[in-house]
């Protein structure tokens, strides 16, 4: 039997019904949730990102603002903008645009913005939260991966996971998620001897290499779990790590690229902003409260 086709823009169109209730909720308390997006230069290579963020961020109950820079911007200046930004409590989450220019590392901007508007969970206090199985504003990506195994009908206590790829923003989140929700799992990397060995152990499987045709039907389990969270682009088209047709034939479920992770990635991304607005409200109510009252 061919493997039933997980259906993320669904999961996404429910989170997104849900953060609508949420960011209401908080709006008529007067916070209501806002992202401001920051691109630097050319924003050709983000500007699909960023109209995708917008309209899903206007469906959710959530304000959008973009903000492009030059390239000529220092660090500095641009760090300036950030510790701006973090003092505003207008502004709820802060989105950082990917590609940036040489001159300004990612890392260093990612640590810049307070860790109460770290909607993309790459602050690493957020990161490092995940160890403890605090999930608030985790990774959004790593979040949405394992969202989307939940709402499978798969025990997640003792359930055999193998994770392929072991990036500091979605394998190894991704991992330490599951492991919070009692999975047993395996990270498999560049150096695993025998990748294959452990996934057709497995009975969830995530990939996310970037690596188009790595994951093919002969490496999982007969009715596995395979989330796909690969981008590429072969031939004029998008694909993921996984070889869909030979793998669909195999997994009991998959996820297709594009339609799956990626969308749920972006509702994620909108839950966290709702989820930083009530907790930065929960803030400023204990520094600022009439103790004498």
């Amino acid at each position: 039997m061919r493997a039933a086709i997980i259906d993320g823009k669904g999961i996404a169109a429910q989170m997104r019904a849900d953060n609508v209730t949420e960011a209401r909720e908080l709006a008529e308390q007067g916070w209501q949730p806002r992202l401001v997006s920051i691109s630097v230069g050319d924003t050709a290579a983000a500007e699909l990102y960023v109209r995708n963020q917008q309209k899903t961020a206007e469906s959710s109950g959530v304000e959008f603002e973009a903000r492009n820079y030059p390239e000529t911007i220092s660090m500095e200046q641009l760090v300036g903008v950030l510790h701006g930004l973090n003092a505003d409590p207008r502004v709820n989450g802060i989105i950082i645009q990917r590609p940036l220019p040489a001159h300004i590392p990612v890392k260093t901007l990612q640590k810049a913005v307070h860790p109460l508007k770290d909607v993309e969970g790459m602050h690493p206090s957020s990161i490092g939260n995940i160890v403890y199985n605090d999930l608030a504003l985790g990774p959004c990506t790593a979040v949405a991966a394992v969202e989307i195994l939940k709402t499978l009908p798969l025990k997640l206590e003792g359930l055999d996971v193998t994770v392929i790829g072991h990036s500091e923003i979605v394998g190894k989140p991704i991992a330490f998620l599951l492991m919070g929700l009692g999975a047993t799992v395996t990270v498999c990397h560049h150096m695993t001897r025998s990748v294959a060995m452990h996934s057709r152990a497995a009975d969830a499987v995530f990939v996310a290499v970037g690596k188009p045709g790595l994951v093919t039907g002969d490496m999982l389990k007969p009715g596995a779990a395979l989330i796909d969270i690969g981008i590429n682009r072969v031939d004029g088209k998008t694909v993921g790590d996984a070889d869909f047709d030979s793998c669909a034939e195999v997994a009991g479920w998959i996820t297709p690229v594009p339609g799956g992770v990626g969308p749920v990635t972006v509702a994620t991304l909108m839950k966290n902003a709702v989820l930083a607005t009530r907790l930065q409200m929960a803030h400023y109510r204990a520094a600022f409260a009439n103790t004498e009252a």
